[in-house]
């Protein structure tokens, strides 16, 4: 069986890390193309260093980032499409070194814990940017900020160091939050204070979780008038407040 290293959830397995298969249900095969894409995208920012990286660079950083959260993506090939995108991207911008994948994970275990700190950090922004920008919101501060960490995640740096950029990257993730608070108060309005059911309605239903609005909204769209209940889980329960959401 093929090995793996993944202890970005709660979840993990032991409480320390899912090494022969992800706890999840994601595979040894997916999990390492997952990390060769993040190395993938270290090499994109290496070669738009100093540069205008330009829209289709900017998305491919974002899907990315996104698609190398735990649990998002279990598709193989779709991670592999992304990986060969972003190196194409990283030609057309002049090329560099990607991260080597074996280093990803190594080192001292205080460095390794505050480099993934970082790293997941910004896979984390990248969801959230990436919902923002499908609503047509973009801050090229935050967008930049993709291009410096995934340097830094290619780097030596001190302790200091680290923990410098970890403060640095938590003032952009709240500029961040505050544009995807903007996305979606925008197209749905304001939250209210509302009172969500509980109760389980019969016939068939669909459960939506996650952070992605657009994508809620689509599905009652296409669900509207045909019998089919939508119930949220978890993340998705902000969503019974917004105006625009709760129509249907």
């Amino acid at each position: 069986m093929s090995n793996m290293f993944c202890f970005q959830c709660e979840q993990a397995a032991g409480g320390k890390a899912c090494t022969r298969v992800g706890i999840c249900g994601k595979q040894p095969d997916v999990a390492n193309k997952q990390d060769e894409l993040t190395c993938a995208l270290v090499g994109l920012a290496r070669a738009a260093e100093g540069k205008t990286a330009g829209t289709s660079a900017d998305v491919l950083m974002m899907q990315g980032l996104f698609t190398t959260v735990t649990n998002v993506n279990f598709d193989s090939n779709r991670v592999q499409q992304l990986i060969d995108a972003v190196r194409k991207e990283k030609d057309l911008l002049g090329g560099a070194e990607d991260l080597d994948v074996e280093s990803l994970w190594k080192g001292d275990n205080d460095i390794v814990s505050l480099r993934s700190t970082l790293l997941l950090g910004i896979r984390g922004m990248a969801a959230y940017a990436w919902h923002a920008y499908v609503l047509g919101k973009v801050n090229p501060e935050v967008t930049a900020w993709f291009y410096k960490g995934m340097r830094a995640i290619g780097e030596e740096h001190t302790i200091d160091e680290w923990l410098n950029l970890l403060m640095e990257f938590g003032h952009i993730n709240l500029k961040c939050m505050a544009l995807l608070d903007e996305a979606n108060t925008s197209a749905y309005g304001h939250p209210v204070p509302t009172k969500v059911s509980t109760i389980i309605e019969k016939g068939p239903f669909i459960v939506i979780s996650g952070h992605d609005l657009h994508d809620l909204k689509q599905l009652l769209e296409q669900t509207e008038g045909k019998g089919i209940n939508i119930y949220t889980h978890g993340e998705m329960l902000p969503a019974h407040g917004y105006p625009e959401l709760k129509k249907y």
